[in-house]
């Protein structure tokens, strides 16, 4: 297996996390125009939490710099250390299909439930990555 495959899923995330940040961007902008609200209001976090009736979209945006950090990192990892196989290359895509799907709820009809659901499933296989990249690291390391 070409070992720069497991680059893809990584590109893949980065483009959900530009996807969420023009939602983001269009959520902000309209309602702003729709409340004229002052662009003072975005001073801070703290002012905008208080003054935005809608945040989903910047929820979802603060959400991608979470647990998606340790997936980059192990994606950087897998390829650096040349241990990207078929397993981890399979677990990347499918966190980053759970990631998509926990985004889109998010977005859109926000059941908190399925939301669980998508970000709990994607932290099993987050965790089931890093495990697989510690035994491959713990057997180059026995041999």
């Amino acid at each position: 297996m070409n070992h720069q495959a497991i680059l893809w899923p990584v590109a893949a995330l980065v483009l959900l996390n530009m996807i969420v940040c023009a939602a983001l961007l269009r959520e902000r902008f309209t309602e702003f125009a729709a409340r004229r609200l002052n662009p003072q209001t975005a001073a801070s976090r703290a002012n905008m939490a208080k003054a935005m009736l809608h945040t989903q979209a910047a929820d979802n945006y603060q959400n991608l710099f979470e647990a998606p950090v340790l997936f980059i990192a192990a994606a950087l990892a897998a390829y650096v250390t040349h241990q990207a196989d078929h397993w981890l290359l399979l677990m990347a895509w499918l966190y980053v299909a759970l990631r998509y799907a926990h985004s889109a709820i998010h977005l859109t009809y926000n059941n908190v439930m399925h939301r669980f659901w998508a970000y709990g499933t994607s932290m099993l296989v987050l965790w089931a990555m890093w495990a697989t990249l510690a035994l491959h690291w713990l057997s180059d390391a026995a041999s």
